[in-house]
Order: structure tokens, then sequence, then C-alpha cells
């Protein structure tokens, strides 16, 4: 497989003509220059490496559109029980197909889904890991790179049992966990080459203390493991309250905090949070357009990155499906903070996008020797990027800007018109079950 790129933006840097080579696996295993497109070779006009989606949650996309109300996070977090709840394995593909897809037409290559509906709604569990094959199956059949990020979900609360809603997330403990999540890699192994397992611990709220490093000492050191963290200042209240611990402060007692370590949100911190996050070089995915939509707050992008730590975005519970968008918001979010412009640089917000995504993941940079070949072509001569330099389209384009994506040396071409009907009809069918 080969492609070829006019002008490549690359980790902010323009590039010009481009040739890569990828293996049946869609690995970068060639990297030339050439003045044309050869003969009989994929033509991209101007192009970035793939766009990494580091949290999202699928199942939310049923909540677009139905959610506007005055409240919070707390009360819009019951309204996803409701569907959590209704989610079945066959349903899960068909629903997910349909979110994946969605993803790959605005331009994200691999997505990081933190999966935490694990059983049946009375705990029982699914025979063969229906719910996390459903998933896997989905995204090959998207088309789109997915690192299943399997989650610890043990307690509905510091010190309290899980809620019947929350049954069908958890495990009996920790170690019962472990034991399922060595099964399903198993199960995954060798089932797509766009399949990958990694691990997640839902907050400090759902899981235990003495669970925290137990699960990340249980786990190959090669696995990513991301975690919810400082989302709201709730969660901080109750963290110093039962252990005397900011959330950060409890990773780090507990020997969570290293460079494999994604913190999601991460928008209610202290300095000394800072510090402890920068020093041990975990990456900070912020997830701008749902922490805005949920009225979370804005978090400290900035001061994180001069810590040592690194940034990621995600789309969380996929009330917008645009990676330009979020980078704008990342950026946008650090202007209203501060009150000042040019906070992140284009060429920083495009590794943010990629890169830095796809290492939180446990995956190499895209577009690169020894990486997969996952590009986005771009269009930046439409109505919304005319005039203005490739190098920033970060902060002009959107996802209605993406021309064309690959994605493991293949280009993954969907119907829009299809995947919003195959949205639509699975929408309706999830809540008209609830009547």
């Amino acid at each position: 497989m080969k492609i070829w790129v006019d002008r490549l933006v690359r980790s902010g840097v323009l590039e010009r003509g481009v040739l890569f080579e990828a293996d049946d696996r869609g690995t970068v295993v060639a990297e030339s220059t050439s003045d044309g497109c050869p003969p009989d070779v994929l033509a991209l006009d101007a192009a970035a490496p793939g766009f990494a989606n580091a949290h999202s949650h699928a199942f939310h996309r049923a909540l677009r559109g139905r959610t506007h109300e005055s409240g919070s996070f707390w009360t819009w977090r019951e309204l996803m029980y409701r569907a959590a709840g209704r989610l079945t394995p066959d349903g899960y593909r068909t629903f997910a197909t349909a979110v994946f897809s969605e993803m790959v037409a605005a331009g994200w290559t691999t997505v990081g889904e933190f999966h935490y509906v694990h059983h049946a709604p009375d705990g029982t569990a699914y025979a063969d890991h229906a719910m996390e094959i459903a998933l896997a199956d989905a995204a090959a059949a998207a088309g789109i790179r997915l690192v299943l990020l399997d989650t610890v979900y043990l307690a509905g609360g510091i010190g309290r049992r899980l809620a019947p809603e929350q049954v069908r997330f958890g495990d009996a403990n920790a170690a019962a966990w472990l034991d399922r999540w060595h099964a399903l890699r198993d199960a995954l192994a060798d089932r797509s080459p766009l399949v990958t397992l990694g691990a997640a611990l839902h907050s400090v709220r759902a899981v235990p203390r003495d669970a925290l490093g137990a699960v990340a000492a249980g786990l190959p050191a090669s696995v990513p493991l991301h975690i919810h963290l400082s989302e709201q200042p709730a969660e901080n209240d109750d963290c110093v309250a039962a252990h005397g611990l900011t959330p950060t402060g409890l990773l780090e007692a507990e020997g969570v905090l290293s460079p494999r370590l994604s913190v999601v949100h991460a928008t209610h911190l202290t300095d000394d949070d800072i510090r402890l996050l920068g020093a041990a070089k975990v990456t900070a995915v912020f997830c701008p357009t749902t922490e805005a939509d949920l009225g979370d707050g804005i978090g400290p992008a900035v001061e994180l990155r001069a810590a040592g730590a690194h940034l990621a975005v995600g789309s969380d519970q996929n009330a917008v499906v645009d990676p330009l968008l979020e980078l704008r918001g990342l950026e946008a979010g650090e202007r209203l903070r501060s009150l000042r412009r040019g906070r992140i640089e284009p060429s920083t917000l495009w590794r943010i996008g990629s890169d830095a995504g796809y290492a939180s993941l446990g995956l190499p940079a895209p577009a690169r020797m020894g990486g997969p070949l996952d590009l986005v072509e771009l269009d930046d001569r439409s109505i919304r990027t005319a005039g203005g330099e490739l190098e920033q389209l970060p902060l002009t384009a959107t996802a209605s800007d993406v021309v064309r994506v690959v994605v493991g040396g293949r280009l993954v071409v969907h119907d829009e018109h299809a995947i919003a009907e195959d949205l639509r009809r699975s929408i309706d069918t999830l809540f008209e079950e609830a009547r």
C-alpha cells in the first residue's frame, strides 16, 4: 500500500511530496519524497497524521440533543445511567458501529473507548465478553483504530456500594476484574489489527483506595492506564474528607502516577496536584466540548504542560464529534482563563491532536516509520479555511473540512446520510425500550 501526500503538515511543519509505503497491517515501512505522485498510487492534497480521540464513551452519543437543562454534571449523570441500562450486546454493536463511523468521517482515526458497561443490568456476566466483543466488532466495521480501555468500576462513591443502576458496571473486586481483563485480552488476540486492549480506573469515587495500586500492579507495564480525575469539586471534597488527600495525591500515594497514566479532565487541580502530575509525565486528556456542555469548568492545560505533563484531547460524551473543535476549544479555554491570546501554538495543537493522543493510548505516532499509516486529508480552500495558513488549520477548520480519511493505509469511506440514519434508528430504538 502506497500513499502520496502533496502537502503534509506533520508536527505543525509543512512537508512537500511525501510518499508512504505500508505493510499488510498498515504500518509504515518506507518513506521518501517525490516531486509528483507515482502512477497507481493514492494521492492526497493537504493532509496531516490522523487524530486520536483519547477519551470516548460511545453510548453517550444517545443523549445528544436530548439533555439540555439547567442543572449540573450530577443531574446529567442520571440520564446517562438510564441510557446505559438499556444497552444490549447486539444493540450496542449496531449503535457503536454508527458512532465510530461518525468519528472516522469527522477525522478521528483512533479512539480510546473508556468502557464500563460490562454485564447485564442485574450484574450477571455475559458469555464470552459479549459487550466488549460488540465494541471490537463495531470498530472493525467502521474502520477505526480502537484501544478498548476496559474499566474498573467497583463502588458507587467513596465508601458506598454500587447503586442498582451501576451494578452492570462492576466486578466483585480488583482481582476479579484483573482475571476478566486477562481473559478479555486472550479473546481479542488477533481478532482485528485495528483493536488493542488498554485499561482504566473509572475514578477515585468508583475504585476503592486498596484497589488502585492493585490494579496498576496487576497489569503489564506496557498497557496504557486511564482515569477520570478531578472532574468535579465534589469529587475532590469527598476524597479529601475520606483520605486526607486530593485525588491526585491519592494516586501518588498508591503508586499509580507514571508516564503510562492518562488523567481525563484534570479540571480542578491544586498547585501540588499539577506538580505531581507533571513530575510523573502523565498525559492530561482534555475534552473541551464535553467540559463546556456539562459545566465542568476549564482545566489548567498550560500549567500542566509547563510542569512536564503531556496533553491530548477526546470527545468524551460525543455531544460533539470533531477533533478540530476539541483542539480549538483547548486553546479557547486557555484564552478565556488567562485573558490572553496565543496560549498554545498551532504546531503544538497538531501534536496534541495526533502524536500525544496516540501515545496516551500506547500507540506509536501515526504517519511515521514504524507507526500506523493513518492520515486525514483536509480542505484548506473551503469557505471556513480559505485565505488562512495551512499550518493554522486547527484554528479555522472543522470536521466539515475533512475530505478523506486513511486508517492503516486504507481509505475509509462512509455515507454520512447512512450513518445518520443508523444513528437515528439505534437511538429511537434505545429510547422506545424505555416506554
